[in-house]
């Protein structure tokens, strides 16, 4: 029973700027830009517009520029966009830019992703509407569709000096077309400062940084960004530096200058900082810019600042003072809000409180931001004295923030998506586990008193640290501090699962390609990154990382969910035995098995025989079995009872430990959508493998946590199996009939080794050889059952991660 989780080294390369190392980010953007799609040339252009070289045209253009800024007025210009269907809204240096292009260029056509209103940003044109109340269109180009029609010029256009050059590319047959070869200056209103030794004299990167557009200036004060040598920061820089990080202006080095003007683009400034890590206190760097590994750190270490509905937020410090959420008429004072628009480069929380506090008044607490921007965020905390005047202040705030009425959410989570606003988070009433569960110091105290058998108490411990949620939510990206995404209410999950429905039953009837194509991924992607706030949105892009990433993130949040829900507040004594009070919560016997008896021998040649390394890279992993255990589960079928059921066999099932105690709590269930992607191709069914191999790669997490588990389950396939091939077009059928089905892989396990156990129950075991179906997109063997009545977890084998051929130095 595949649990679909997510991790970091399989995240897309839809957002590499977010995911990649800062040199890779820059060079990420140029290839980007290279990709742009390219007219057709026309005949004899040879290989320019209208038979011109680039030179040519850049002097025309300059010529162009020159003339309308100095003959031209602004209102003028305004009211040339106006005449011709454009927005003359903007600074007058945004007027003047857009009127030059379009008097040589020609009219911007609408964007051909959502009909909006298309804008040169200096770099590329970018478009300014929206694809609905959820998200904001995120289509760029270097080369915008132009409406092929004459330009309409103001009759005080016409009277000016420049009319007659202006006249000259009214027709479009005339104009030039912009050739994206053509390199645009990449410092164009950019102002710098240099600082130190650097490779080349500043004489020299003065003339380079003004060729390309920019100016340079002997101060910081305004600049766009400071250069410097690395070596700069070892000698302990100089009064310049000192400035510049206080001002929070970037400090990067050289190489950004060579990057940018060989790419003809400016490089993000983020790629080539050389003193983040110096910053001073309350200049924090924003998550976003990190290197992924830094940011993983950064999301380990910080604390859970708000971790349920009755949670008083940290930051207040009004927790140590008593204080508690304010309640009235059934109604608790205490909203999270959540806002993603990746195309207005917007991702950010709010949250809104009213916290009693013993023998004080009530106080209102607002915190809005940038996910992992703290030092950035705006915030409030104020007292107040009349409670109906508080309660009015934060039913203001809730309506400031999402333009809906305050009642009608909280009484029956009703509330519309306006542009631009946040969204409610529902919060469900209780701990989320990565503030309730056992921290690091509390884990060996517990497991030292509890009752259960040793290797139990153990295993328990592993089910109730912080630690596994932490990695888990962290690896997925969905490990915002300031919102509990592990403590959820089922009707907010409920609704990400409807988004998500809706989504792949659009997919399947669409029609569109291209630009068109790319808003419904766009539009989808920025409204599911609403509602599952993470630090690391990007836009989907196909089956696979929508299989990843939302299926089985949601899927993922679910189980942690639950574990909250079970495991609660473990903040108490470790001496009053937690460990066994969850364990007999859990409703599920364990056991360890016997490493003499049968069963293990037989669990650990299935094991043995179905088993491939898994590949991280270059390095290659073996497994190693820790304990085997025993498991009866109220929450599934009995093996006594899946006996009397036929076509039953012994199945491989992959799972990371965040998911494991919603499975003995609730037994495994379908996956949540149908993609034709594995694990998903088989639509809403439990999916399990005759081959070790395919489950190891969902236990396994990272190398520097080596631990991991394997489920076996007894799966009954039912009086009619169907075996396929590829991956079933419609398989509402299949979830109807709740037939079993076997999806056929690449490989397979040898059939003449396969035997039967407890009676009539058969092991597929056997090694792995090269099956008939060298073209399926499942690499062994998977089977599908659709009704959890038909599956019995059975078994818990503990395993370990290790590193084949690895050389052991002596201590």
């Amino acid at each position: 029973m595949r649990v679909h989780e997510t991790r970091s080294h399989s995240h897309p390369n839809t957002e590499e700027d977010k995911v990649m190392t800062r040199k890779q980010k820059a060079e990420n953007k140029a290839h980007e830009a290279e990709q742009s799609p390219k007219k057709p040339k026309s005949e004899g252009d040879n290989g320019h517009a209208n038979g011109k070289s680039s030179e040519d045209i850049v002097a025309e253009f300059e010529k162009v520029c020159t003339a309308v800024k100095d003959n031209l007025s602004t209102e003028q210009m305004r009211e040339i966009l106006e005449a011709n269907g454009q927005d003359s809204s903007g600074s007058d240096a945004n007027v003047l830019r857009k009127c030059q292009d379009l008097l040589f260029y020609g009219p911007l056509d609408k964007c051909p992703a959502c009909n909006g209103n298309l804008e040169f940003t200096g770099i590329r044109y970018s478009c300014t509407g929206s694809y609905s109340e959820w998200a904001s269109c995120t289509y760029t180009t270097k080369d915008p569709p132009r409406k092929q029609e004459p330009i309409k010029l103001p009759d005080s256009v016409l009277n000016s000096p420049a009319s007659d050059l202006i006249k000259k590319y009214e027709d479009p047959s005339r104009r030039p077309r912009k050739v994206l070869s053509i390199p645009d200056k990449p410092f164009t209103g950019m102002l710098m400062s240099l600082m130190g030794r650097l490779s080349a004299s500043h004489q020299y990167w003065r003339k380079e940084i003004e060729n390309h557009g920019g100016k340079v200036a002997n101060h910081v004060i305004g600049v766009t960004c400071l250069i410097a040598s690395p070596a700069e920061r070892e000698r302990g820089g100089s009064s310049k530096l000192a400035e510049a990080m206080e001002r929070g202006i970037p400090v990067v080095s050289e190489a950004w200058l060579k990057d940018s003007i060989e790419k003809q683009e400016p490089q993000p400034l983020e790629a080539y900082d050389i003193v983040t890590d110096l910053a001073p206190d309350g200049k924090g760097i924003p998550w976003d810019k990190m290197d992924p590994s830094e940011e993983a750190l950064e999301s380990l270490s910080a604390e859970l600042k708000l971790y349920g509905k009755r949670g008083v937020h940290k930051d207040t410090k009004l927790q140590e003072r008593g204080g508690t959420i304010f309640e009235k008429d059934g109604i608790l004072y205490n909203c999270a809000f959540s806002r993603c628009d990746l195309g207005k480069k917007l991702n950010d929380y709010c949250v809104t409180q009213l916290i009693s506090v013993p023998e004080s008044n009530l106080n209102l607490y607002y915190k809005k931001g940038k996910v992992g921007d703290d030092p950035n965020a705006e915030e409030r905390l104020e007292e107040w004295e009349n409670v109906e005047a508080a309660v009015k202040e934060f039913v203001r705030l809730f309506e400031e923030v999402t333009g809906n009425e305050f009642e009608p959410w909280e009484r029956e989570k009703k509330i519309q998506k306006k542009p631009l606003k946040f969204y409610p988070i529902d919060m469900d009433d209780g701990v989320d586990v990565r503030h309730g569960g056992l921290g690091l110091h509390q884990l060996g105290v517990a497991a030292t008193h509890c009752k259960l058998e040793p290797m139990v108490a153990n295993f328990m411990k592993v089910l109730c640290s912080q630690e596994i949620y932490k990695y888990a939510l962290m690896e997925m990206g969905y490990d915002p501090p300031e919102l509990p995404m592990g403590m959820l209410s089922d009707a907010h999950l409920k609704r990400c699962e409807e988004v998500l429905q809706k989504f792949v039953e659009t997919l399947k009837s669409m029609k569109d390609t291209g630009p068109k194509a790319e808003a419904v991924w766009s539009d989808f992607s920025q409204r599911w990154f609403t509602l599952m706030h993470s630090t690391r949105p990007f836009i989907f892009k196909d089956f696979q990382e929508l299989a990843d990433n939302a299926a089985a993130a949601l899927e993922t949040i679910q189980d942690i969910t639950v574990a909250s829900h079970l495991i609660g507040d473990m903040g108490g004594s470790t001496l009053d035995d937690p460990l066994s009070e969850r364990y007999n919560k859990m409703g599920c016997s364990i056991s360890p098995l016997d490493k003499e008896s049968d069963d293990y021998k037989m669990i650990l040649k299935y094991l043995e025989t179905t088993y491939e390394p898994v590949k991280v890279g270059d390095v290659e992993y073996k497994v190693s079995v820790d304990n085997i255990f025993v498991v009866e589960s109220s929450a599934c079928p009995s093996v006594d009872e899946i006996k009397k059921l036929p076509n039953k066999v012994l199945l491989w099932c992959g799972t990371q430990s965040s998911n494991l105690l919603r499975h003995l709590h609730r037994g495994f269930l379908p996956a949540i959508c149908s993609l034709p992607v594995p694990g998903y191709m088989f639509g809403k069914a439990i999916v399990c493998s005759d081959a070790a191999a395919e489950a190891t790669r969902y236990g396994f997490t990272a190398v520097d946590r080596p631990e991991g588990f394997l489920v076996l389950a007894v799966a009954s396939l039912g009086d009619e199996i169907t075996e396929i091939k590829s991956p079933p077009e419609d398989t509402k059928s299949l979830e109807e009939k709740k037939v079993g089905v076997k999806g056929f892989g690449r490989k397979k396990t040898d059939e003449s080794e396969h035997f039967v156990w407890q009676d009539d129950i058969k092991v597929p075991c056997g090694h792995l050889v090269p099956s008939d179906n060298k073209d399926s997109i499942l690499e062994y063997n998977e089977y599908a059952v659709y009704d959890p009545k038909q599956v019995s977890i059975r078994f818990l084998v503990g395993v370990k991660y290790e590193e084949k051929n690895a050389v052991m130095e002596p201590e």
